[in-house]
Formats: C-alpha cells, sequence, structure tokens
C-alpha cells in the first residue's frame, strides 16, 4: 500500500480531531477577548448582568474556546465566549468570586478550527436536557425568576416554566432520562403526578430496565376527571360550562385536553338544555327521559325499533322508511355542523327538535304505524342528544275463531312477486335414453361453458344474477333449477344484530337493487346485463360481500386458513373500521369492566379504579372516548402485523411531533426533545451552585 494511503488512514477526521482538544481550567485573570473576535471592541450589552446572574446561581455551563496567547497578549485569548467572560469580570468586579476563579476552556491550536470558532457561537458538544433540567432547578433554588432564567438563557419563560415543573422530579427520573430509560414525553408524564413516592417508584422502575408504564399513569391522571371528549360537552361546550362558572384546568404541556374540573355542574347544564329540549315533545303527551349517566329502567312492555330489512315490511312501507331515514340522517348533519361551528343554543335547539321530529317519523314506519310513548335522551358528543324511542308491545293475535265464524273474509294475502321468464324449448326425448340425453345436456353444457368463456361480461351477468339469487331470496332457486352449479350463503349468524353502519348499509343497498329490477319488468339476466358497467361491479361486490363469514363460534376453533384470506382482502380493500363504526354500547357490554378498563388504556384515557364506576357508566365513557378517537380494538381488525412491530419499543420511542416548531415564541433555546441542549455543566459550576444555594 501506498505510504500516502496509509498517512491517510492514520489522519484523524476532523470531527475526531475536534473531539480530541485539550480540555483545561484556567484562572479567570489568565482570560481575555481575542482580537479576532467579530466583536472583540463591543462594550457589554445590558443583557451582561442577567447572564452573570445566572453564571452564579448555576455555575459555568458552557466552557469558552480560547487559543494560546502570542506575544503580549494574556495566556489564553478566548475566540468564543466574549459575553460570558465580560459576566464572569462583572461577577469578579462585584466581589462575588475572586480574580482567581477557576475557568473551563477549550483549548484550539489549529488555525483552521480557530477561524470557524471565530464565526461559530457554540463549538462545545451540547448536553442531554436532563442535564439542562437540574442546572434550571437550581437557578430556581438560587431565587432567580423565570424571566431573568429565560432572558438569561434565551429561551421562552414558557419553556422556562415546562423545564421547571420537570425539576421537580426526583433524581432517578432525571437520570432515566439521561440513561435513555425514559423520554422526554414520559417524563413530563411523570411531572403531572402529585404523589412524589409515586414519581419515584415509576422513575426507578424505568431506571432499572423494566420500562415505563404510560397507560398506568395516565390512569392515576384521568381517575375521576371529565374533558372535552366527554358526551355531555356536545350540548355544552367547555366554553358554556366556564361562563356557568365552571373551573377548568388547562395543561402546562399543552399535551392533554383542558380538564373540567366540576362534572356535576356539567350535568346539571346538559340535564336543563335537554329538559328546555324535552318540552314541547312532553306537552303532546309523551314521556320524556332525560338519562346523562345510566338508562333509566323502563316498564317491560315497551319495545324500541330495531333493524328494518326488506321483507320486514311492505314494498310502499319500506319505501316510506328509507325517505324518513334519510330526512333523518340529513337533520342529524345539519344538527352536528351546527355544534360543530358554534352556533347560538337557541338554533341548535331548534335543529334538536327537527332531528328529533324525523326520527320518530322513521321509528314510527319501522313499528308498524304504533306510536311512540317515552322517548330517552343521552348525551351525544356529535349530535348533542342520541333520543332512543319506544312503544307499547303489539299485543298479541286474538284467538284464533271458530270454523265458519267469520266476521267477515278474511284479507287477500298480499301476492308474491314472480319474476318473468324466458320461454325455454321443450328436449326432444321420444326414443332417446337417458345415458344419451345425459351426454347430448353435457355436450351442450360444455358448448356453452366455451362461450362464456369467450365473452366475459355475460359470463359476469350469469354469476351476479346466481349470486343475486343466493343472496337477496327474491330469484332463488334450487341447484336443480338454475343453470350455474355455484352455491353461496348470506351471512346472518343466529342470535346476530344487524350493525347500521356496517353490513346494513349493504343490505339497504341491496334492498333498492331489487325494487329497481322488480319495478324493470326484465327477467334478472337480462336486467344484470343491461346495467352500466359501474353498477354491476358494484352489485358483485355487494353480492359477494354478504357471503364472507369468518365467525368462530369457539375460541379452540381458529379458522386460520378463513384468516389468512381475511388479511389478505383487508390489505387489498383497504378495510379500516373505524372509518364507519367505532364500539357501541351493545358490543361493549358483553366485555368485562377489566376489559373496559385495558379499552381506555390502549386510548391513553384511563378510567377510575375498576370499583368507582358502574359498568354501564363505563361502558359509555368507553362508547364516547372511541367515537371520539375514532379507534377500534385491535381484535376487529384483520391487518396482518408488522414485521418487527414491538409493542414495547414504540410505547418508549419519543412521541413523534412532540417538538416546538423553531422560531416559536415558547422555545428559542435548544432541541430539547432530541436529548440535547447547548448548555453544559462543569464540576466548577456546581461547586458553585452549591456555594450560591448555601
Amino acid at each position: 500500500m501506498p505510504r500516502s494511503s496509509l498517512a491517510a488512514r492514520a489522519a484523524p477526521s476532523p470531527s475526531e480531531a475536534a473531539a480530541a482538544r485539550p480540555r483545561r481550567t484556567v484562572p479567570l485573570g489568565d482570560l481575555d477577548i481575542a482580537p479576532e473576535n467579530l466583536r472583540a471592541g463591543e462594550a457589554a450589552d445590558a443583557e451582561v448582568p442577567l447572564l452573570a446572574d445566572a453564571l452564579f446561581a448555576a455555575g459555568q455551563l458552557q466552557a469558552l474556546t480560547v487559543r494560546p496567547g502570542r506575544r503580549r497578549e494574556t495566556p489564553w485569548m478566548a475566540l468564543d465566549g466574549r459575553r460570558r467572560l465580560l459576566a464572569l469580570r462583572l461577577l469578579a468586579d462585584q466581589g462575588r468570586i475572586e480574580a482567581s476563579h477557576p475557568v473551563e476552556v477549550i483549548v484550539e491550536t489549529d488555525p483552521v478550527r480557530q477561524a470557524a470558532a471565530v464565526v461559530l457561537t457554540n463549538t462545545a458538544a451540547p448536553v442531554h436536557v436532563a442535564d439542562v433540567i437540574a442546572a434550571i432547578g437550581r437557578m430556581l433554588k438560587s431565587r432567580l425568576g423565570v424571566p431573568v432564567i429565560a432572558r438569561a438563557l434565551g429561551y421562552g419563560e414558557t419553556e422556562v416554566k415546562r423545564l421547571a415543573a420537570l425539576s421537580a422530579l426526583p433524581e432517578t427520573a432525571l437520570q432515566a432520562l439521561r440513561a435513555g430509560r425514559m423520554t422526554l414525553r414520559q417524563a413530563r408524564l411523570l411531572a403531572r403526578l402529585k404523589d412524589p413516592e409515586a414519581q419515584a417508584e415509576f422513575a426507578q422502575a424505568a431506571l432499572d430496565g423494566q420500562g415505563f408504564p404510560d397507560w398506568r399513569v395516565n390512569e392515576r391522571l384521568d381517575a375521576g376527571q371529565v374533558d372535552a371528549s366527554d358526551p355531555r360537552c356536545g350540548l355544552v361546550t367547555p366554553q358554556a360550562y366556564a361562563a356557568a362558572g365552571g373551573a377548568i384546568e388547562t395543561d402546562l404541556f399543552d399535551e392533554r385536553p383542558p380538564v373540567l374540573r366540576d362534572p356535576a355542574r356539567l350535568t346539571d347544564l346538559w340535564t336543563a338544555r335537554a329538559q328546555a329540549i324535552a318540552a314541547p315533545f312532553e306537552a303532546e303527551g309523551l314521556t320524556v327521559h332525560v338519562a346523562p349517566g345510566e338508562p333509566p329502567e323502563l316498564p317491560d312492555d315497551l319495545e324500541t325499533a330495531g333493524y328494518v330489512y326488506r321483507g320486514r315490511l311492505g314494498a310502499e312501507e319500506m319505501a316510506d322508511y328509507r325517505r324518513a331515514q334519510a330526512s333523518r340522517d340529513a337533520a342529524a348533519e345539519a344538527v352536528a355542523a351546527l355544534l360543530e361551528e358554534g352556533a347560538d343554543p337557541e338554533t341548535v335547539d331548534d335543529a334538536l327538535a327537527g332531528l328529533i321530529q324525523a326520527g320518530l317519523a322513521m321509528d314510527q314506519i319501522a313499528l308498524g304505524g304504533r306510536v311512540a310513548t317515552v322517548l330517552v335522551f343521552h348525551p351525544s358528543l356529535r349530535e348533542g342528544l342520541r333520543v332512543r324511542a319506544y312503544a307499547p308491545v303489539e299485543p298479541e293475535a286474538a284467538a284464533e275463531v271458530e270454523a265458519g265464524e267469520t266476521d267477515g273474509a278474511p284479507e287477500p294475502a298480499a301476492p308474491r312477486f314472480e319474476p318473468p321468464r324466458v320461454e325455454a324449448p321443450e328436449p326432444d326425448v321420444e326414443g332417446v335414453g337417458h345415458a344419451l340425453h345425459r351426454l347430448r345436456t353435457e355436450v351442450a353444457t360444455r358448448g356453452l361453458i366455451r362461450a362464456l368463456a369467450d365473452d366475459p361480461r355475460t359470463a359476469m351477468t350469469a354469476l351476479i344474477a346466481r349470486l343475486f339469487g343466493l343472496i337477496v331470496g327474491g330469484a332463488a332457486r334450487p341447484r336443480s333449477q338454475a343453470a350455474l352449479s355455484m352455491t353461496a350463503t348470506r351471512f346472518d349468524p343466529r342470535a346476530g344484530r344487524v350493525i347500521e353502519a356496517l353490513d346494513g348499509v349493504v343490505r339497504q343497498r341491496l334492498d333498492a337493487r331489487q325494487a329497481a329490477w322488480e319495478a324493470s319488468g326484465l327477467t334478472l339476466l337480462r336486467w344484470i346485463h343491461e346495467l352500466e358497467e359501474a353498477d354491476r361491479l358494484g352489485l358483485l361486490g355487494e353480492l359477494t360481500a354478504l357471503t364472507l363469514d369468518l365467525v368462530e363460534d369457539r375460541t379452540s376453533l381458529i379458522r386460520r386458513e378463513a384468516r389468512a384470506d381475511a388479511v389478505e382482502l383487508a390489505e387489498l380493500s383497504g378495510a379500516e373500521l373505524s372509518r364507519h363504526w367505532t364500539p357501541d354500547a351493545v358490543f361493549l357490554k358483553a366485555h368485562s369492566k377489566a376489559q373496559l378498563l385495558e379499552m381506555l388504556a390502549a386510548m391513553g384515557k384511563a378510567a377510575p379504579q375498576a370499583g368507582a364506576l358502574l359498568k354501564a357508566d363505563l361502558v359509555t365513557l368507553v362508547e364516547a372516548t372511541a367515537a371520539a378517537r375514532g379507534w377500534i380494538p385491535t381484535a376487529l381488525s384483520w391487518a396482518a402485523p408488522a414485521a418487527g412491530d414491538e409493542g414495547d419499543e414504540a410505547a418508549s420511542a419519543p412521541e413523534a411531533g412532540s417538538e416546538t416548531e423553531p422560531g416559536s415564541e415558547s422555545t428559542t433555546g435548544p432541541d430539547l426533545d432530541e436529548g440535547r441542549g447547548g448548555l453544559v455543566v462543569t464540576p466548577q459550576g456546581e461547586a458553585a451552585l452549591e456555594g450560591a444555594a448555601a
């Protein structure tokens, strides 16, 4: 190898050379400002006394960069750190330190780096944010105020207040932060706890490598707290609550929503508002229950309208129901828009009255014309009120009359829809044996197979028509009466419920398509074949979707192959359940209180201790929180786990987006969320701080 290559390999890199610069401590009297310093001839500015106070309280936190003095110069000339040197001289002039006060310096001998030091404001390696927090804590103990510290260090006052709150953490917390066992976000979370013993316990566990349990800290912080995600805040905004004298506590770190400190006042305000909306309906003879929490006990002879599907109602009633449902949905969207834009209460209440009327009209059709007699108002974050209508149970049919003793002719049954048929020629079977007939039909089948294979559009028509007959039911024919041998089953588990926003929407679309076919007067094949391509594909998707069945009846009967198909289908279709639905009360009631608490922890919002809430209240809290955050349990997702996905590492990673934008008002100092600041703590500084504190 050439000598030049060996020399190049042996030469240190610039960063290695910079790191190898010697550090030493020199007397203050042996220091002066180098003439090449860009501001060497300038007088001390008005902020130097503040910097002097900070240096006296916290010690020297950043070394000066110096070069050896030349002829007729002091032994050490400061290339960087002019203001710090002026502040130290001021302290010496005031008699607060000696002229021989030790000053830490970094000696720079390389001419190139000497020139760089003149231009750069900081050539020293920054230190961890934990050291900055500790230094600010010591400044506070020496009775320096937040404005003074902010001006001296170049930080925003808000940032100094936040760091001051962190400085009250136990030493073990700062050690864990410095060691990378705790993120700055987790330190802020810990600082919100009021119990020092709990702080020390969590910090020690993190320092010992046991991880930081964010959910347990959140559980303590959220115990008994109510924030703007509470469903009562849909009708009573935090602003209205505050105007009525309700106390609000904001978060110092601006990471958690404001806490409403008077939940009873919030309940009273919501109840009063809901009762005012209920008054006109009570005047009409309806019984209205206002339930801000647990639902009221209702008589057993009342029932509410469930899911309405085709077949339960006649064609005309179904069309009326769909129109009423569309009207109700439009009214709900209007109310949600008014609440979002902060409209005045009178306008919102009028819109809510219209929404309730639209819902009553829809429910009356669903109840077979029976009039609702009881309304129950629940809080809703999106619509202000969630109204459930109840009507008396339909009386049982009268006893059958004896034969021949009818009061009149029975009403004729509604005629069943009979689809049109195409006339097909009868086969010639005269003198033909079974074997020959089978052979003929077999060859004819193979001929049609080839024809359909060469005409994909007609093949798709046949596929959709067969699926339509099997899934929708209006044209269902047994296999012996259908051209295609394909079979399919509609997803309809016993005792299962239709979820309006999920499979309910699909069933409604198919109901509308069946009505359109029946009104067309065409055969099913002809009607499907003449649909626009987009409509045909949409119909095929709806029919195929309703054949999905991934239900597992027992935990010991895991359908792994079917699950693998579901994972691929979810990925290909971009499935995301939270777009359409979040856990509702019916779903949540099947879970235990412990499981509900785990759900809240997964959403970053814990509930009071397990015994502090009734299960019904806990269900309401989980439902509202999930709706506000668009959250679903991971058990309902078909997404495949990401490779190398480890929850513990993700939980301990620094929070994305937690750092303040450069140049913002609250942070004019270094980037603290990266764990490093622009200050250096020295042994001499520690000693000075101890003396100042004493």
